[in-house]
């Protein structure tokens, strides 16, 4: 991810590049609003992290000109002011959540994954009904799944997995991400939900259930073509619930 971090303490703004940068994250800096604005004029950024307490042009008025200029970049402001009418504000200025300093890195990395993601959900929902990969099509308007062009009945979470995966084509998504996106869930009650779940998905795709293919330790991945991990490592059917 291409994060652009909007801060002026440079004790803060260090400690913030150095942790996003162990997450493999590309991350620019700006000391104050008005270089902001230019890179986000030049630049595309998967998340902007931006500071309330800016010198000159506050972060609430880089945020407020960002929207007007349509760039709707998802927003984390930073803040050592943790009053709720100062966090409504911003969010009414168009920020897309708040947090308040002192803070932890790790809810900072939570935060701003979440923005992203929800993001670039939004952005295809917007762009398309029509989801696709080789053989297998996913209509998200009428949830119509086909198969090389023959329709297949799944149940509302198989289908929430199955778009998930067609959302991030090629890419491992882990149970722990599958689990939290379906089931709204951190953990899992079940030990195995997500394989129970994958390998039903998997029966009832047929050959388009080939397409799922099992990371090893890691968790599930959606390819063109078959391989011959696609069988789920400890995934047998079970009845989880629906």
């Amino acid at each position: 991810m291409n994060i652009l971090l909007v801060e002026d303490e440079t004790r803060v703004a260090d400690f913030v590049i150095r942790g996003l940068s162990a997450e493999g994250w590309s991350v620019q800096h700006a000391p104050d609003g008005e270089s902001a604005l230019a890179r986000l004029h030049n630049e595309r950024f998967d998340a902007v992290i931006l500071d309330v307490l800016l010198p000159g042009m506050t972060g609430k008025e880089v945020c407020k000109i960002m929207r007007s200029r349509k760039n709707y970049t998802p927003v984390l402001m930073l803040t050592a002011l943790d009053a709720l009418d100062e966090r409504v504000a911003g969010l009414r200025l168009g920020a897309d959540d708040y947090l308040a300093k002192p803070f932890a890195f790790e809810e900072l990395i939570a935060r701003v994954q979440a923005l992203v993601r929800r993001s670039r959900e939004f952005k295809f929902e917007a762009g398309t009904d029509l989801l696709a990969c080789g053989a297998l099509t996913l209509d998200t308007a009428s949830m119509v799944v086909t198969v090389a062009g023959a329709e297949v009945e799944l149940t509302a979470r198989e289908q929430a997995i199955l778009r998930l995966l067609l959302v991030n084509p090629g890419k491992v998504l882990s149970r722990e991400r599958i689990l939290n996106a379906v089931w709204g869930a951190t953990t899992d009650p079940l030990t195995n939900v997500v394989d129970v779940y994958v390998a039903r998905l998997r029966k009832k795709l047929g050959a388009g259930g080939e397409m799922i293919r099992t990371v090893r330790g890691l968790g599930y991945r959606l390819t063109e073509s078959a391989g011959t991990d696609s069988k789920a490592d400890g995934g047998d059917e079970a009845d989880a619930g629906a």
